[in-house]
């Protein structure tokens, strides 16, 4: 009986140091190369309005400097409603890309893919570059 409580208790363990060490890992934004990127459609969540991006300068400007982000978990998003901006990256063949598509950024260090709340542990978001297209 004592084995049997000592095996169960060594996995539960085993399995929250696991939890934990993925938790806190760091985690590349993204990956993606900005020619095969067609449009980035942003949602603007404080006026409503969206923004299609075309231009291929700023589709460059906005894919590189979000493949030079990393980020790891903060907290869980569930529960919370409101964002800045939502990005929807769409590639040359017409089909969203894969993985990290359909993600919020909020803030210069704050990103929003739910469930998740996370924050910027290297590079930068360049939230006002994106505040000067949208609007």
């Amino acid at each position: 009986m004592k084995k049997k409580i000592a095996i169960i208790l060594s996995v539960v363990v085993i399995l929250l140091a696991g939890i934990a060490v993925w938790y806190n890992m760091p985690i590349d934004l993204m990956n993606l190369d900005h020619d095969e990127v067609r449009e980035i459609v942003v949602f603007n969540g404080n006026s409503g309005n969206i923004t299609h991006i075309t231009d291929k300068e700023q589709i460059q400007h906005i894919v590189d400097t979000l493949n030079d982000v990393e980020i790891k978990r903060s907290k869980l998003s569930v529960g919370y409603s409101g964002y800045s901006f939502k990005m929807t990256f769409y590639l040359s063949d017409g089909k969203e890309a894969g993985n990290w598509n359909n993600f919020i950024i909020n803030s210069d260090d704050v990103i929003r893919k739910d469930p998740f709340f996370y924050s910027v542990t290297k590079g930068k978001l360049d939230y006002s570059y994106l505040e000067n297209i949208v609007d």
